[in-house]
C-alpha cells in the first residue's frame, strides 16, 4: 500500500470513527442501487522473466508499477443480501525491464480494468455491513508509448476476481465504503522489433477508499 494511499484510508477510518454519533440511517435492501465513488491504489504484483522469442533467458523481468486513480461502484441489490456490482474507473501503469544492473522503461500504457462480481453481504440491516463476492475482470489495454526503442503489443483478456469490503453507515442513505479485491490475470508481451516476449502476470490488488450513497 502506498503512503498516498494509506492517508486516504485513514481519513476514511476516521470518518467512519464519527459515525458511532449518527442516529439513523438507511438499511440496505432489495432493489436499492449504491453508487460508490472512491480512490483506488491498482498494486500489479507479479515479475515475469522476459526471454527472446526463440525462448532464451535475457536475464531481465518485466515488472509494471502501481497507479491510484479515482473509481466508480455500481451495485444493485437483487436480494437484501445478494447485489450484483460492476467497478468502473482506468490506471496508467509504466512496464519495466528489471535485471541484477538494468532498469530501463519499456512501455506506458493505460489499463480499463472493469469488474463484475456478485456479492454477498452479512448483515444488511446492520450499521456495519460486511460482504464478499467473486467475478471476472477484462483488461484492455490502450493508448500506450513505447519507450528507448522497444515495440511491446501487450494481449488484452479476462481475468477472476476475489473482492471482501464493508460500508459503514453514516447518516441517512450515506455511507463510507472501504473494498479490497485480487484480480487474478496474466498475459502474454511480444516485441518483435527486438525478438523478445514475456508473460506478464499482473495479479493486483486493488484497495479502495470511498463514500456511498444508495437510491
Amino acid at each position: 500500500m502506498t503512503i498516498k494511499f494509506g492517508a486516504v484510508v485513514l481519513v476514511a477510518a476516521l470518518a467512519a470513527a464519527g459515525v458511532a454519533q449518527a442516529q439513523d440511517f438507511q438499511p440496505k435492501a432489495k432493489g436499492d442501487i449504491v453508487l460508490n465513488v472512491r480512490i483506488t491504489d491498482v498494486a500489479p504484483t507479479g515479475s515475469d522473466p522476459i526471454t527472446t522469442l526463440a525462448g532464451a533467458s535475457t536475464g531481465l523481468r518485466a515488472k509494471a508499477s502501481y497507479d491510484v486513480m479515482p473509481t466508480l461502484g455500481i451495485a444493485y441489490f437483487l436480494t437484501d443480501h445478494v447485489a450484483v456490482d460492476l467497478t468502473l474507473g482506468t490506471t496508467n501503469h509504466t512496464v519495466r525491464a528489471k535485471g541484477p544492473a538494468t532498469d530501463i522503461k519499456v512501455k506506458e500504457t493505460w489499463v480499463l480494468p472493469p469488474v463484475v462480481a456478485l456479492q454477498y453481504h452479512f448483515a444488511p440491516g446492520a450499521r456495519v455491513s460486511p460482504y464478499v463476492g467473486a467475478g471476472v475482470n477484462y483488461m484492455l489495454f490502450y493508448s500506450g508509448s513505447d519507450k528507448n526503442g522497444f515495440n511491446l503489443k501487450i494481449d488484452d483478456g479476462f481475468g477472476a476476481a476475489l473482492q471482501a469490503g464493508v460500508d459503514i453507515a453514516t447518516h441517512d442513505r450515506w455511507t463510507v465504503n472501504l473494498d479490497a479485491k485480487k484480480i487474478f490475470f496474466e498475459t502474454d508481451a511480444v516485441d518483435r522489433t527486438n525478438g523478445l516476449k514475456s508473460k506478464v502476470t499482473l495479479n493486483p490488488w486493488v484497495l479502495s477508499a470511498g463514500v456511498g450513497y444508495r437510491f
